[in-house]
């Protein structure tokens, strides 16, 4: 699957880069043969207005025929905010294929 990937107020690494691909190409295993029009996702260091330090968001739309799948989530910790917004988007996905049939 094809990912634009947008990083705001951090550094996108190519570590991070390969995480996010291979976080989402887990989810082809779940879209079966549902093509994926685009795929955006974007993680990002929120204001530093916390008192506890900071707070990552992550969020990836993605377009499929007649749908868009949007999930966002925050977390202090990058990667787990990534992995929020992964398992999240499987149980979309999961929803968008039972209406389909």
């Amino acid at each position: 699957m094809k990912i634009r990937i947008k990083s705001t107020k951090l550094d996108l690494t190519e570590a991070l880069k390969n995480y996010i691909q291979e976080k989402m190409d887990m989810l082809e295993k779940y879209l079966g043969g549902v093509a994926v029009i685009n795929c955006d996702f974007e993680v990002e260091r929120v204001a530093n207005s916390h008192n506890k330090g900071d707070v990552f968001r992550a969020e990836v739309n993605l377009q499929v025929p007649g749908s868009l799948l949007r999930v966002e989530k925050s977390e202090e910790a990058m990667y787990k905010a990534i992995d929020k917004v992964k398992s999240h988007m499987e149980l979309i996905i999961k929803k968008y294929k039972e209406k389909r049939k």
